[in-house]
């Protein structure tokens, strides 16, 4: 190297050599050349005699100015050769150079981990040392870094020197401000090698490799549960610890989460930002809109593993699991039953409790549940919104329709035991077991009859008081049950839904069309214990016992005679009142009995149905065959 004076050769040679003969008096610092020196003083003096003429901000050296400049002009002349980026200082473009040589000169002698420039070895080196020598003025919180701290004040002051151009947003560190300026340019520079997916910031990035390595480096320290997160740990921690910060300013509830505080006051204020762009229904919450797409979408993302059943939330799959498992975490203080969930288990304990908080506008009445007084509201509205898809009838809950559906399907799910007799509902079985074990508990207070239950009992007081609640709105007739108004309205109506399958005679009552396919099977389950006589209704068999007993329980109020049927007695009246129902189209005579009516019109049309069997002669009565018989007989 050639060199223009002696003196150039000797400052040179003090590379070499290592020799500094200018020692600082403040910190006994050595400097090879004076100028270094006055360098040095400076700092101690605190003295910045370089001013920026924009913002007056001062500095101990010329070129620091110059540096300083280059933030107001933008200017940034050390380019890289590779990927052409601009730097405003000589030293960043060759740390810069590092990235792309993967250089990293500084080594750490404890870890050996390489770091490309000296200041990030510093740095680094205090987590080893924890040394925090630069301490907050306001909280006393210590930092490795002078630049931290200044970064750290920024909270206290509520700084925020780097202002978006587009929202006028500020932020205290300018990394924060490149990160958000991605929101306005969607920007995702950061690529997942495995998926693909994108992300605005490093530190999204390396979360999201989470995902696929499964790591979980935040551990709990209670329960050892692992987190890919230090905020979803911290989150945690405050199950164990019950702790919740954030507090509501209206009803003072706490939460751990002031995410969760912002859902919250939002039930105050009615807010609903989240619309559904189908049909906009207004959400407090994200989540909430999200799950309500699905009912649009009709997407069940949650599938079963065992029974291979598709839920559209994943909560609704936890619950359907314990259907599986059989658990049922929520355990009754009281009557040791568990529910496998909580809002059943609160439900339960009303049970032990008596309360009914949901009560009705119109009748006051309460219940338990807010879905059994909606039900309940029905009756007042006549709401029906369930209708049968085969025959259109409504019902005011889901369960009445899917029972009802079962009387077009046949289904009998609820078999009997004992008999194999099968049921719609679980209810009438219940009832009809109690037919095997002959069990009465309910008694009538009046006449002492039991039943076996409490329904049949409370139809049967009806009796004694001549309660008759259910009215006809034609006739005004009253009845003591439902069903008897209903089949007494197809008298007026001409209904006849019950069908006979061999001759398609309708009929107006179940009952009856039981009762009339007995003459087609000649099914005669009623026998007389005395005579052994057949019947094919349980009517017919009493009205025959009379015959055995002699009873005649039926008088009539005018002539005291009596009559083991009120048919009988019906027809004997017509003899103290005259009356002749019955009218002959032809004629216009009038007939007390529809029998008499019958033989009558036979006159008219000439039919002799009755035949001898003797001599073939016909009548038209079937006691004008009688005494002809007894030309034969000679009786």
């Amino acid at each position: 190297m050639d060199f223009s004076s002696t003196r150039n050769i000797e400052m040179h040679m003090r590379i070499h050599t290592g020799k500094r003969p200018h020692e600082c008096s403040a910190c006994d610092k050595g400097f090879s050349t004076n100028s270094n020196l006055n360098r040095n003083t400076i700092i101690h003096t605190g003295e910045r005699t370089h001013k920026c003429s924009i913002c007056d901000k001062g500095f101990s050296q010329k070129g620091h100015l110059r540096s300083h400049m280059r933030i107001h002009t933008g200017e940034r002349p050390y380019k890289c050769s590779i990927c052409d980026i601009g730097f405003s200082q000589k030293g960043d473009l060759r740390s810069h150079m590092r990235i792309h040589a993967g250089e990293q000169p500084h080594k750490c002698s404890i870890c050996d981990e390489g770091f490309s420039r000296s200041s990030r070895l510093n740095l680094h080196m205090k987590n080893h040392t924890g040394e925090h020598p630069h301490k907050c003025s306001i909280c006393d919180k210590g930092f490795s870094h002078s630049r931290s701290l200044k970064l750290h004040m920024r909270i206290h002051t509520g700084e925020g020197p780097h202002k978006c151009s587009i929202c006028d947003k500020g932020f205290s560190q300018k990394g924060h401000f490149r990160s958000h300026m991605r929101i306005h340019t969607g920007e995702r520079p950061h690529k997942c090698s495995i998926c693909d997916k994108g992300f605005s910031q490093k530190g999204h990035l390396r979360l999201h490799m989470r995902i696929h390595t499964g790591e979980h480096p935040y551990k709990c320290s209670i329960c050892d549960k692992g987190f890919s997160q230090k905020g979803d740990l911290k989150l945690h921690m405050t199950i164990h610890t019950g702790e919740r910060p954030y507090k509501c300013s209206i009803c003072d509830k706490g939460f751990s989460q002031k995410g969760h505080l912002r859902s919250h006051m939002r039930i105050h204020t009615g807010e609903r930002p989240h619309k559904c762009s189908i049909c906009d229904k207004g959400f407090s919450q994200k989540g909430q809109l999200r799950s309500h797409m699905r009912i649009h979408t009709g997407e069940k993302p949650h599938k079963c593993s065992i029974c291979d059943k598709c839920f559209s939330h994943s909560s609704s799959l936890k619950l359907h699991m314990r259907i599986h498992t059989g658990e049922g975490p929520h355990k009754c203080s009281i009557c040791e039953k568990g529910f496998s969930q909580k809002g059943r288990f609160r439900s339960h304990m009303r049970i032990h409790t008596g309360e009914r908080p949901h009560k009705c506008s119109i009748c006051e009445k309460g219940f338990s549940q807010k879905g059994h007084l909606r039900s309940h509201m029905r009756i007042h509205t006549g709401e029906r919104p369930y209708k049968c898809s085969i025959c259109d009838k409504g019902f005011s809950q889901k369960g009445g329709l899917k029972l009802h559906l079962r009387i077009h399907t046949g289904e009998q799910p609820h078999k009997c035991s004992i008999c194999d007799e099968g049921f719609s509902r679980s209810s009438r079985l219940n009832l009809h077991m109690k037919n095997h074990t002959g069990e009465q508990p309910h008694k009538c207070s009046i006449c002492d009859k039991c039943f076996s239950h409490s329904s049949s009992l409370k139809l049967h007081m009806r009796i004694h008081t001549g309660e008759r609640p259910h009215k006809c709105s034609i006739c005004d007739k009253g009845f003591s049950q439902k069903g008897q108004l209903r089949s007494h309205m197809r008298i007026h109506t001409g209904e006849r839904p019950h069908k006979c399958s061999i001759c398609d005679k309708g009929f107006s009552q179940k009952g009856h069309l039981r009762s009339h396919m007995r003459i087609h099977t000649g099914e005669r389950p009623h026998k007389c214990s005395i005579c052994d006589k057949g019947f094919s209704q349980k009517g017919q068999l009493r009205s025959h016992m009379r015959i055995h007993t002699g009873e005649q329980p039926h008088k009539c109020s005018i002539c005291d005679k009596c009559f083991s049927h009120s048919s009988s007695l019906k027809l004997h009246m017509r003899i103290h009142t005259g009356e002749r129902p019955h009218k002959c189209s032809i004629c216009d005579k009038g007939f007390s009995q529809k029998g008499q009516l019958r033989s009558h019109m036979r006159i008219h049309t000439g039919e002799q149905p009755h035949k001898c069997s003797i001599c073939d002669k016909g009548f038209s009565q079937k006691g004008d065959l009688k005494l002809h018989l007894r030309i034969h007989t000679g009786e």
